[in-house]
């Protein structure tokens, strides 16, 4: 199965590093391109049907896995059904407790791989037909945690997630104990023609993967094309206040020694009554500064990319499109001036 992919010129290698919604969003808008995908996935999540199966069986996160699996899954009549299986969550109110199916297939597969997660993902992507490769940041589990500015510490994804508080802001995220990375993980990032870092939850999705041992110094010694995609919207307790520039200096921050090709920003802007839904729960439009953003990267593409339906998320196909744009271009590390300023206003 092609997707209408051109066979004139090999597959680009792009390594999307993230979790969640948005590496999956990402993902689907990708696939239907020439090129070569691999999901580079945070391996801290501890809420959810995630978190009950890690607390009590020690099976590490499957959330994140799964979304990536399905985003690169075959859309063939055949797999339809075991796609919305996969997906399927049961009630909280059961006996199941809120359990996503394709969680519990990933715990029954590692089980009866003995404990081995990449065999089980394997396994995984034969039953869903892959296109692509789903890879674990690292094999081993590990809590995130988040030193705050006034030296409070936060232990556990889901207690970083779901905190309430603008304020005090994180100073910064690690995981204990230190784990060195997937060697899957860095094989890819060596091999790779792009490395697009995000979308995604800033703190809890994208920068946890920049934490494990070897994953920085593999990008920074990498000569593919580093594409960070801004999110949409700020999020309270993580990125109050943020303009893209915050989240750019942010990502710059964690890279060590390497430096972002490019940034792409979104700028389309919320429906009024859209903006008051987030607004409730203390999210707001992240500012497109692209002035200041183009101080800290040689390339900003700065183009519209919301949905027009809520929940707001990244365009897939528009964001897709401005990733290749971008890998089009290739490498602009060191020029002083923006190479393409597109749709900014």
């Amino acid at each position: 199965m092609n997707n209408g992919k051109s066979n004139a010129a090999p597959p680009k290698k792009i390594v999307v590093i993230g979790g969640g919604t948005g590496t999956s969003t990402l993902l689907r808008g990708l696939r239907q391109h020439n090129t070569s995908l691999s999901a580079i996935v945070t391996m801290f999540d501890s809420g959810g049907s995630s978190g009950i199966l890690r607390k009590e069986f020690a099976y590490p996160p499957f959330g994140d896995l799964r979304q990536c699996l399905l985003a690169l899954s075959s859309n063939s009549e055949k797999n339809q059904a075991f796609r919305g299986a996969f997906e399927f969550r049961f009630g909280s109110d059961t006996s199941l407790n809120g359990h996503n199916v394709g969680n519990l297939l990933l715990a029954a597969l590692t089980s009866m791989m003995e404990n081995r997660l990449d065999l089980a993902i394997e396994e995984a992507s034969r039953i869903l037909e892959v296109e692509g490769k789903v890879i674990p940041v690292t094999l081993t589990t590990a809590d995130l945690c988040a030193e705050l500015i006034n030296g409070q510490i936060i232990r556990g994804e889901s207690d970083i997630d779901i905190r309430k508080m603008p304020n005090p802001r994180i100073k910064r995220i690690y995981i204990e104990p230190e784990l060195d990375a997937n060697p899957a993980a860095i094989k890819a990032i060596e091999e790779a023609d792009a490395i697009v870092l995000g979308p995604g939850d800033l703190f809890t999705s994208v920068l946890p993967n920049l934490v494990v041992r070897g994953v920085p110094e593999a990008i920074a010694a990498s000569e593919a094309t580093r594409i960070y995609v801004c999110n949409l919207m700020t999020k309270r307790g993580e990125t109050d206040g943020f303009g893209a520039s915050e989240f750019v200096a942010e990502m710059i921050n964690y890279l060590l020694d390497s430096s972002l090709d490019w940034v792409i920003v979104n700028t389309a802007v919320p429906t009024p009554a859209f903006q008051r839904v987030y607004e409730e729960e203390g999210a707001y439009t992240v500012k497109p500064d692209i002035k200041s953003v183009s101080r800290q990267v040689a390339g900003v593409l700065a183009t519209p990319l919301l949905t027009r339906d809520l929940p707001l998320r990244h365009a897939s196909d528009r964001t897709a499109e401005a990733v290749l744009q971008a890998l089009e271009t290739g490498r602009v590390c060191g020029r002083t001036k923006s190479p393409a300023l597109a749709g900014a206003g």
